[in-house]
């Protein structure tokens, strides 16, 4: 609580019995507001959010430590893909650049209230979206919020949208560690999300930062399902040839995943059509099915569904989606 950027390294945190009191609390700003207790008492939105929560069966975090390095490309795929078997919704609580409804082909759609809480948008039968992007007026129009409203919307979403029941929920987050993280690690703690999946690219300039994403995911009790290295290399359409954009010297995010102990679940090379499906809100693995990048992005999505018992149990499941043709997912 407070003032967030200047907490102490080795802060007990606000809801501990030591807040305010423990030695490492000495000369933080925060000290009095800790002492008082406040930080103890028990928000109500945790017990909404954990209601609302109840029907999904699995709730995937999707982070990275740099913008721009394809986190919300891969939570849109990695949607895109599940939902070829099954119920699928999507959040989008980067507050500030909203991409999630463009990726989905729903950037014209509203958000209606209902009795039952907020509809989210249905990209097709099986995902349903929500998105800050829906309630702008206009797609230039710039969200410049302070953290504590951020916090209340995110709140509202997980508390308010009713999603039904649904086998995933992937959240597509802002990058680096901000409010929207906390605000929703803090808020889906009792709903036990299985995890989260870092998105970064193979230089080292990239990898700096997913080591204090995977410090962040640590201190905050986040189970960390995988790192994804996007934009391995670029894969030409016409012959197929590999050609390394980054140079990755330093072992890429493999050899990161060595050094921080937490799983790699792949490579994605780039591929021009992936951003192309993406702005025209479609699946790519669908769309290019026998494309270098299709596959890999395949066998980085089986690497998750195979990351734990739980998940395994999932993917296990013989759940046909009833709109889709016969074209199956195939992992």
């Amino acid at each position: 609580m407070g003032d967030d950027a200047s907490v102490n390294d080795v802060c007990v945190g606000p809801s501990s019995e030591q807040a305010g009191k423990a030695a490492s609390c000495a000369g933080c700003p925060n000290q009095a507001a800790c002492t008082s207790g406040a930080g103890r008492a028990v928000d109500p939105a945790l017990a909404q959010v954990a209601e609302r929560m109840r029907d999904i069966r699995h709730k995937i975090l999707v982070l990275s430590g740099k913008g721009g390095v394809g986190k919300s490309t891969f939570a849109a795929q990695l949607a895109w893909t599940l939902s070829e078997r099954f119920q699928v919704g999507v959040l989008d609580v980067d507050i500030c650049g909203p991409s999630v409804p463009l990726m989905f082909g729903v950037s014209d759609d509203e958000v209606h209230r209902s009795s039952a809480g907020w509809s989210p948008v249905y990209a097709s039968d099986n995902i349903a979206v929500m998105s800050v992007g829906f309630m702008l007026q206009s797609k230039t129009d710039a969200v410049v919020w302070r953290g504590p409203r951020k916090t209340a919307l995110i709140k509202q979403f997980l508390a308010d949208v009713d999603w039904g029941t649904l086998d995933f929920l992937v959240v597509d987050a802002p990058p680096g560690t901000s409010d929207e993280h906390l605000s929703v690690t803090q808020y889906l703690k009792e709903s036990a999300p299985d995890g989260a999946i870092i998105v970064t690219t193979p230089q080292e300039m990239a990898l700096l930062d997913v080591r204090k994403e995977i410090s962040f995911c640590r201190k905050a009790g986040i189970n960390i399902i995988g790192v994804v290295e996007n934009m391995s290399g670029f894969v030409c359409p016409c012959c197929r040839h590999e050609t390394a954009v980054f140079s990755g010297e330093t072992g890429g995010a493999r050899g990161m995943c060595k050094e921080m102990q937490v799983p790699f679940l792949g490579s994605i090379p780039l591929d021009p059509r992936l951003m192309a499906s993406c702005e025209k809100g479609v699946s790519f693995v669908r769309t290019h099915p026998d494309a270098p990048t299709a596959d890999a992005l395949r066998q980085a999505i089986a690497a998750v569904l195979d990351s734990s018992e739980s998940l395994r149990a999932t993917a296990a499941m013989e759940r046909p989606a009833a709109d889709q043709d016969d074209q199956p997912m195939v992992l």
